[in-house]
């Protein structure tokens, strides 16, 4: 697979998921206020998505448009992080997942802008001033909850102890990065562990969170068999209007 196609994908295989996860939240959502803001996310998550996706289907050059790329894949040609197909499960796994992705986003996009790839470079601007937000908020909500009542702080404390392990992926380096950064299109993951480190400490001292014992995340790894069972499920809610009635249009 062409490199800059793989890095593309990953870009967009990640906002679509999380994007995807986080809408499954409309409607249902503890508080109006949390509901709005989470499908307001989601939108944000989808637009970046159509860009990035959109920009890889040229790159590809076999004629697939965006929507071909996120409707008509099965899970196996997914290259997003396993931390973002996680189940929602619980409202306080789905903050900390969407804080550890923005504390990670924010750096990397404002890396991005300086690519030597103008679409890239392009793409990561109008990105970032939503990830901004993004990370401002989730941030935000995180360290009220942490620091709420008895119960909201051991709430949040299971979540991390569940999400912690996944963390370690976002900087695993690999045969696609090293290109991207050879041809200066993007930097080494790995080049934005210590920004997030930062970010998330800070975090979990203002909400009293305590982070596992061991490294600060698992090294993780691209390697192998990424995804499970979830996103499978996922794709055959996201993907049925489409398989069911492919080339429809309206």
């Amino acid at each position: 697979m062409d490199h800059l196609f793989a890095f593309l994908l990953r870009q967009g295989d990640n906002a679509l998921v999380l994007g995807h996860r986080t809408s499954e939240w409309c409607g249902v959502a503890p508080a109006l206020e949390e509901d709005i803001a989470l499908a307001n996310t989601a939108l944000d998550l989808i637009g970046q998505t159509q860009l990035w996706l959109g920009y890889a289907a040229e790159v590809e050059g076999a004629g697939r448009t965006a929507n071909d790329l996120a409707f008509g894949r099965d899970a196996y040609d997914f290259k997003n992080l396993l931390m973002l197909e996680v189940p929602n499960a619980d409202f306080g796994r789905t903050l900390l997942r969407q804080f550890f992705f923005d504390a990670f986003q924010v750096p990397w996009l404002t890396a991005l802008q300086t690519s030597s790839d103008q679409r890239v470079a392009d793409i990561a601007a109008k990105s970032l001033r939503e990830a901004l937000y993004h990370l401002d908020r989730s941030a935000e909500t995180v360290i009220a909850l942490g620091d709420g009542t008895e119960e909201s702080n051991k709430r949040m404390q299971a979540a991390l102890d569940y999400i912690w392990p996944y963390t370690g992926e976002m900087f695993a380096d690999d045969a696609t990065d090293t290109a991207m950064q050879t041809a200066e299109v993007a930097p080494l993951p790995s080049a934005m562990r210590d920004t997030w480190q930062q970010t998330v400490t800070d975090m979990l001292t203002q909400a009293h969170l305590t982070a596992p014992e061991g490294s600060f995340a698992h090294s993780g790894g691209r390697s192998g068999f990424r995804h499970t069972e979830h996103l499978g499920h996922m794709l055959a809610t996201m993907q049925v209007l489409h398989r069911s009635y492919p080339g429809a249009v309206w």
